[in-house]
Order: structure tokens, then sequence, then C-alpha cells
């Protein structure tokens, strides 16, 4: 029999709902923290379900067990079991759901054209959401508490509201059928939807913990993100705030930068912010990998893991400054440049530095991003001539494609026709479909000029490129043994390595790292091959003493040498920390200079 330990002293702990939703900023730390309040609440006699709603989770690093769509008992933590809401996975039982929906008297005819209805890209959105509102609708029974690590905040404010959005969308809506099949099906969920909104609201059941750092951005983050979620009605909301760091050396000028950096943003927190009631994890010298660490995580007073301070070396490789990359990716004159990484890494910031070096060599550059959460304005803060800057506004495209389809389509139509092409528009996964159509956009752009592109956290990215996959798929199918027909998809164009080079950012930690090697094994399943790793805000040529960051650089060797040692075949670039975060074109061009 195990005994029960003491909850650490953590005030999101000591009287917890039943639905703990952890979100943030990419790099905040969400799954660190997460994962260990919930492994603390497991340790403490209770039984506790973790689910990541993250398409790129690294819970299984993590935990060091493979993870399922269902759950797994995590061995060592008796009461805890992990889920990983895979999207595929729920893709498939969510076409198996429907179409046993549709009873007996449905013929095979019928129940083709619902599967082919269900074979589009945002079904694969929708199934995963439908998996979540089941947790949340009466699902998880025998668990206390159900702990959500979700996707960066861009990706999860999608999530929390589409319980909202397909409740309306349901109650006004009385005919026909929508881009997830008939509406008989999707009206068998009405009541899980509605249940899931009420759950969401209901500060009796569910908290939001808003983790961040003490950075600028990620604070910038948080907060924006508690004033959507309270318009969403999640206003039960905590503040965690992860990774504060004290110097314990004063003659460590670094050690300094890096505490004085952290009390400067704490102290500009938004008063949205200073309102909620909030927690300070400080900064620990180990990887959150394995249990040892995660139960140390959220006890100061418990050492946690020894960190090898080994004199390891950096691999082989060869470490290019970052004005190399930008040589190799001057040299064609145009293309297709997308900067893809975990959340946190510093993808906007290498974006952006590596657009503004472009047009500083007298280029054309069109920089965008794909992230729901978009930071270019605030990175680059100010202007640049020959750079054109914007995003995908998720409402902004959908509003256009709307417009288009009711052009194309409607003319044509009697009122009922067109009242039900109109409601059918107003489907939330409407969204998904135009925003891929706006990437298709921007990447036949690159076919005359330079577009520098931004990516979502890697989870968000995957779907895109999941969706991509799919047109790219159907195109074929349709395409396939028409005479003289000649298709150019957006996949044919991403697979072409001299259209398109893709960029991944990585921090030198364990999971930034082992995300950015999962993610180049996705591409290449994809048939795309990364032109270059960059691995940013490195500390190690700093020279920095202080005992808790030296813990951190022997972990950095070591992500080095894993990246020297094969999983960077091509062109390795290394970005220096910065004292001062690299904001405007100054400090963006200055970050691309040769050393």
């Amino acid at each position: 029999m195990t005994t029960a330990t003491s909850l650490p002293d953590l005030g999101l702990l000591q009287a917890p709902t039943r639905h703990l939703f952890f979100t943030g900023k990419g790099g905040v730390g969400k799954t660190s923290l997460s994962t260990a309040c919930a492994l603390a609440l497991a340790d403490a006699g209770r039984r506790v379900l973790l689910v990541s709603t993250d398409a790129a989770s690294n819970l299984d690093e993590m935990l060091g067990i493979p993870l399922r769509n269902t759950p797994v008992p995590v061995p060592g933590a008796p009461g805890l079991s992990v889920l990983n809401i895979d999207p595929q996975a729920a893709a498939e039982a969510y076409r198996a759901r429907v179409i046993d929906q549709m009873g007996a008297e449905a013929d095979d005819a019928e129940r083709a054209t619902v599967r082919e209805q269900l074979s589009g890209a945002c079904t694969t959105e929708i199934a995963a959401f439908d998996e979540f509102t089941a947790l949340l609708a009466g699902g998880g029974e025998g668990y206390e508490h159900i702990v959500f690590d979700t996707a960066p905040t861009g990706h999860t404010l999608r999530l929390l509201s589409l319980p909202k959005a397909w409740t309306g969308f349901l109650a006004g809506n009385d005919r026909g059928a929508s881009c997830l099949g008939p509406h008989s099906g999707l009206k068998m969920q009405e009541v899980r939807f509605r249940q899931a909104l009420q759950t969401l609201g209901d500060a009796a059941l569910t908290t939001v913990v808003l983790v961040t750092r003490p950075e600028t951005g990620a604070i910038a983050e948080a907060a924006r993100t508690s004033v959507e979620l309270a318009e969403l009605g999640l206003g039960h909301q905590r503040l965690a705030i992860n990774g504060v760091f004290h110097a314990s050396q004063r003659d460590d000028a670094v050690a300094q930068a890096v505490e004085a950096q952290g009390a400067q943003a704490l102290a500009a927190m938004p008063e949205v912010l200073r309102a909620l009631p909030s927690d300070r994890v400080p900064l620990r010298p180990f990887d959150t990998v394995g249990l040892p660490a995660l139960r140390a995580l959220l006890r100061p007073d418990v050492a946690g893991p020894a960190p090898a301070l080994t004199e390891a070396g950096q691999g082989e490789a060869t470490w290019h400054p970052l004005a190399d990359l930008v040589d190799d990716l001057t040299a064609p004159g145009r293309g297709l440049i997308m900067v893809m990484g975990k959340g946190g890494v510093g993808k906007t910031t290498i974006a952006a530095a590596l657009a503004v070096a472009l047009v500083q060599r007298g280029h054309t550059v069109h920089l965008s991003t794909t992230d729901p959460a978009a930071h270019l304005a605030s990175t680059l803060d100010g202007q640049l001539d020959g750079l054109r800057v914007d995003r995908i506004d998720p409402q902004a495209e959908t509003q256009r494609y709307t417009d288009k389809i009711l052009a194309a389509r409607g003319k044509d139509l009697d009122a009922a026709g067109l009242a039900l092409l109109r409601e059918d528009l107003k489907s939330p996964c409407t969204e998904e479909v135009a925003v891929f159509h706006a990437f298709s956009r921007i990447v036949s752009e690159a076919r005359s000029a330079f577009v520098v592109l931004d990516t979502a956290p890697t989870g968000h990215s995957l779907l895109l490129m999941d969706a991509t996959g799919a047109y790219h798929r159907q195109m074929v199918r349709e395409f396939e043994g028409t005479s003289g027909s000649h298709i150019v998809t957006p996949m044919m164009r991403l697979q072409d390595g001299s259209y398109t080079r893709i960029v991944l950012v990585t921090l030198p930690e364990s999971t930034p790292v082992s995300q950015a090697a999962a993610l180049q094994d996705d591409l290449r399943r994809a048939h795309i091959e990364p032109a270059a790793w960059v691995l940013n805000r490195s500390l190690l040529a700093s020279g920095t003493t202080d005992p808790l960051l030296a813990g951190r650089l022997a972990g950095e060797r070591r992500q080095m040498a894993r990246i020297a040692e094969g999983l960077s075949s091509r062109m390795t670039c290394v970005v220096p920390w910065q004292a001062v975060a690299p904001v405007g074109v100054e400090a963006l061009t200055a970050l691309v200079q040769r050393p």
C-alpha cells in the first residue's frame, strides 16, 4: 500500500477544482507544471487523469511511457493515468460514431457520402474537440481530478471557444448538412456541447491556470488570454509564474542580467494579472524529465536530480552564426522560408531577423505568420522599406472565404438554398478551411519573391500541414488519369527544396530538442527535408559561474551533442543568449551580423 504524501505549498493545489486547465505561451512550462501538479495530487492519494490536447505533446518523454488516446496508468505514480487526444485516432473514431448514428435505414451510398463529407481537414479538429467535450460533459468517471495540458495559447483559445461556438451554431441550425456530415449527427452531440460549456464556466468545477515566465512577451500573452477567456465565460483563473530566477553570485554579470530581465517584466505586469491569485515556481537546474524531477519541481526544499556536470563535448558539428544561414537563403533570389518549432523557442524573433537581413541585402520580403497569437509587430517594433508584414487573421480570412463561397454558389440558389448555405458557412470549422486557403496563397507568392513564414507552435502547424496533405491527396485523386493536366499543390511546393526552406528553431534543452526532432521526423514522412537547425539562446559562451545556471549548462552541452551526432544533417546555427531581448529592427540586425 502506498503512503500518501502532503501536497506542495502551492496555492492552486490547496483546494483544486475537478478540472484544471493549464495554458499559456509556448515554452513557459505548461507541460512541466501540469504534470507536476497532477503527480502531486496523485501522490496525495487522489485519482487523477492527465490529458494532453497538444498535437505535439511531449508527455511521453517526460513520463517515459508511450501515450494512447485511452488512459494509461503511469508506473511509479499510483492513482495517475495519462491520456493523449490524438487528432488522427479521434477523427477515425468520430467518423465511425457519426456513421453508426445514421441507423439501419441508411443505405451504402448514403454512408459513403457521409464518409466523404467527414474526410475534410476540419474533421480532425472537430473530432479532437469531441473527445475533449466528452471529458467535460460527464466523462472521466472514477477520477477526482482531470488536469489538461493544453496546446499553446492561440490553439487553446480556439479549442475553448468551440463549445460556445458549436452550441450557438446548432441552436440556430435546423436544416440540412454541414461540413461535418448530416445535421442529425451533429444534433446528437448538442447536449454534450451544452454540458461542456456549462462545466467550463462553473467556478466550482473548472480553474484555468495561466502559466507564464518572468518575460515580457509571455506575460503580455497571459494578460490577453485572461481577457479573452473571461469573455468566453471562463472567469475562474489563477496565475502561475514559472522559472523565477534569483542570482546567487552578485559578481556574475550574466546571472545579474537574467534576474534583472525577470524583475523588470514582473514589475510591469498588467493589472488584469495582478488581480489574480498567483504562485511562483523557481527556476531549477535540472530538466523536468522523469518522476524524480517532476516531484522536485514544486518543492524548492528538494534538490532534485543532480545535473551531470561533465565536460561533455559539443559534438563534431560545425556551429554556424546566423549570418551563414542568411547567405544560404539569399542565394536563390526568391523562395519560401518557413520557421518552425516548439512554442517559446524564439521562432518569431528568428523569422523577423531573417526577413530584416534579406531586405538589407536588397530583396523585397513578405513576412507573415500562421500563429493565432501573433507577435510579429511587437518583435519588429517599427517599419523597414521593402518589408511587408501581416498575419493570417482567422476572422478576416473566414469572412473573405464566406464572401467568396456566397458569390460563387449563392447566385443560383433560391431563398431556402441560400439560407442553408449561409447556415453551413457559420460552422466553426469554416475557419480552418479559410486559414488553409490563406496559407496556400502565401505559399504561391514565393514563386517570384521571398516569403518568410513564422509558423504557429508545432502542434498547430502539424494540423495545418495535415490539411495541406489532405488537399494534395484530393487533388491528385481528382486529376488522376486526366490527359494534359498538370497540377501544382501547396504540398508539392513544400516538398521542393529549391522552393521551400524549412528552418527548425529550438532551445538547448531536452524537451525542445526532442520536439524539434519529432517535427523533423513528421516532415520527412511528408518528404520535406529541413534546410537548417537554429539553436537559440545558448548560454554556453556567456562565461557564467552561477551554480544554478552552471547546472543548466551541463544539459545544454548534452543537447548540442545530440544535435551534432545526427539530428541535424545540414547547417546548424547557434544564437547566443541576449542580455536584452532583441526587439526592433536595429536589435534584429545585430542578431544576424557576423561576430
